[in-house]
């Protein structure tokens, strides 16, 4: 019995030795080739660039003139339309004072050499737009009544509500582009501001003179821009070349050390517009190529390929 069992082990450890030996070994891990990314390059530029600020202005005429009446009458006949323009000098009103009306020409049809009428001609002082009319045809008027208001085309000014923080920019930008709703541009100069700072919005109220001859109504919105921060020659590229981090204090582009290979590069960004950026450091050479188109979220030293 003790042999039997002696034998029973023994077979039961060979079972196993044979069953361990028998095992496949673990797969081993081969790592697949690195992923391309196809890109588009740019080289950097110089350009004139400047940064500004964009700010509302709304237009206005500064002098009006009131068509007065000069005798006690009646209104005659109008010559005036709302929103006509009229020149220099044109007939306007012509006022009958109530004597002459009540008569009628009954002193001329006794003495010709009278040559009454009553008539009285009222005309424009100097060329406008009219934006009022007070009084039609048959209305009784007094002497110094208004008649109507003329707004001098002149005198047409663009009012910049300017925050007072942005005051000494005024003394750089003398002269400003003013941008009407649409795409006029117009060139405005400061003619004068108001001794006064809106107490509740913090801003100074400019007058902008732009030239004489413009027909554009009252109230419209203009963008006036003042130049912050301007460069004769500036190292750009265009701003889908930078990328930045979530805080945006950290730019940085992806540049091509050969003709498959991409490193970044941290650089300093400056001045900015719509479609560049300002590279102040480090200065690029011409040919070196900047990826602008499949750079977002690739890692540093990252294989790549360049489409045409």
């Amino acid at each position: 019995m003790k042999s039997y069992a002696k034998l029973k082990s023994g077979t039961i450890a060979l079972l196993f030795i044979f069953s361990g030996c028998n095992r496949s070994a673990p797969p081993e891990t081969v790592d697949g080739p690195s992923p391309i990314t196809p890109v588009q390059v740019t080289t950097v530029g110089d350009s004139a660039l400047s940064e500004y600020v964009e700010l509302s202005a709304v237009s206005a005429y500064l002098e009006k003139s009131f068509v007065k009446a000069n005798i006690n009458g009646y209104v005659e006949s109008t010559h005036v339309v709302l929103g006509r323009q009229v020149g220099s000098s044109q007939l306007l009103f012509s006022l009958i004072t109530k004597e002459a009306k009540s008569i009628g020409n009954s002193v001329n049809k006794l003495d010709a050499g009278f040559n009454f009428s009553g008539i009285s001609n009222i005309r424009a002082d100097q060329a406008g737009t009219v934006i009022q009319v007070n009084h039609q045809k048959g209305d009784y008027v007094q002497d110094g009544e208004a008649l109507a208001t003329i707004s001098n085309r002149n005198s047409l000014v663009f009012l910049l509500d300017l925050p007072y923080e942005y005051h000494q920019l005024i003394n750089q930008n003398k002269n400003m582009d003013i941008l009407l709703p649409d795409g006029t541009k117009m060139s405005g100069t400061v003619s004068g501001t108001m001794p006064a700072v809106d107490s509740s919005a913090q801003t100074q109220r400019y007058i902008l003179k732009v030239g004489s001859g413009k027909d554009i109504p009252e109230g419209l919105i203009a963008k006036v821009r003042l130049t912050k921060v301007s460069r004769t020659q500036a190292q750009v590229l265009p701003k889908s070349a930078v990328l930045a981090n979530e805080t945006e204090d950290e730019f940085w582009v992806m540049k091509l050390i050969n003709d498959s290979t991409a490193v970044r590069i941290n650089v300093k960004k400056g001045i900015e517009n719509q479609n560049t950026i300002e590279v102040l450091d480090p200065k690029f050479s011409k040919t070196d190529r900047i990826i602008t188109t499949g750079n977002y979220g690739i890692a540093d030293t990252a294989k790549v390929k360049i489409q045409k």
